[in-house]
């Protein structure tokens, strides 16, 4: 009997000593939290963490840091997460190339984009801006979507078109709209998307699907734009249709970032972090930084997993039916 009391006594000091998860909560964080990025510093995906994570240390009480690990497509900084302790003191910052893509295009990726990690939200979407170079007397007519398909189907293997690279989400779109429109073009990968811009004004290709750096050129006239790659219209560009606008439906390709945490991270800090994301990234003033880099969107943890499933399935289609080969 006193030996039953004396257990009883125990486990009632351990679950007594034992943090609820609402402490967890009030508590976190006790120390800096490190956002580890795939890219370069000053990239659309740095930016996006350095913004985030300065108003998550003035709201949480603690730094938000970011530390580069730049390389393989942004696989270096999510195998880092991936493997890391799930304390809630790592965060992942990526783009959808790193989450929706590296699985299908490299066969030596070390962590898995759906099983490894807890997702918090989006934060931003960009889509891409399909455009002609209206100075180039190849182009100088087409001034559609159906216009380029027209002029691809007249020549059928000999339209050229520009992308940041083999494998990169420009690369991707072209092939999928390739694919639903039944024609065929050549790719030309150049080295990044400014690279790709470069070469669609100096006439080298007939068109690109190009970032969110080709809306100043199109309302210079330097570039003429023909859809976007989104659902849903570009802010910048409300006369321009979507792609799926233009006869494809159903077409959706943007680049997004958003922010990760290892899959065993404790519920209550995911809620933390996800409900600060959010409410930050829709303030006026963090908002009008963001802008920048995209149009800001924010999901639930359930819709952005849903997405990227979506995403997922969706690309490595594309791939397989283009055989697309990363560099």
């Amino acid at each position: 009997m006193q030996r039953t009391a004396r257990l009883l006594a125990l486990i009632a000091g351990l679950c007594a000593c034992a943090p609820t998860t609402e402490a967890v909560a009030q508590k976190y964080p006790t120390r800096p939290v490190k956002i580890m990025v795939g890219f370069s510093a000053g990239g659309p995906v740095d930016v996006v963490a350095r913004i985030v994570g300065d108003r998550l240390g003035n709201k949480l009480g603690q730094p938000f840091v970011v530390e580069n690990r730049a390389g393989a497509n942004g696989m270096i900084a999510a195998e880092g997460v991936a493997r890391a302790d799930a304390d809630g003191y790592t965060m992942l910052a990526c783009n959808s190339s790193t989450i929706t893509l590296n699985k299908t295009l490299f066969k030596d990726i070390r962590y898995d984009p759906q099983a490894d990690f807890a997702p918090l939200t989006t934060v931003v979407s960009a889509p891409l801006v399909l455009v002609v170079n209206p100075e180039n007397p190849k182009t100088a007519d087409i001034k559609t979507v159906a216009d380029l398909v027209a002029a691809a189907k007249a020549k059928p293997g000999e339209l050229a078109y520009g992308s940041g690279g083999n494998g990169n989400l420009a690369h991707l779109a072209m092939e999928l709209l390739a694919q639903k429109a039944g024609i065929k073009l050549i790719h030309v990968p150049y080295r990044g998307g400014a690279a790709s811009e470069v070469g669609i004004l100096a006439q080298e290709v007939l068109a690109v699907f190009d970032p969110l750096s080709a809306v100043p050129l199109v309302k210079a006239g330097k570039l003429r734009a023909l859809a976007v790659s989104s659902a849903e219209r570009l802010p910048a560009l409300p006369d321009v249709p979507t792609v799926a606008e233009a006869g494809y439906p159903g077409f959706d390709i943007s680049f997004w970032v958003g922010f990760f945490m290892p899959k065993a991270t404790p519920a209550p800090i995911l809620q933390t972090l996800h409900q600060e994301i959010v409410t930050a990234a829709k303030d006026p003033a963090v908002a009008d930084k963001l802008g920048s880099q995209g149009v800001v969107s924010v999901l639930t943890p359930a819709d952005y997993a849903a997405k990227i499933a979506k995403e997922t399935k969706d690309l490595a289609e594309v791939v397989a039916a283009a055989n697309i080969k990363a560099e």
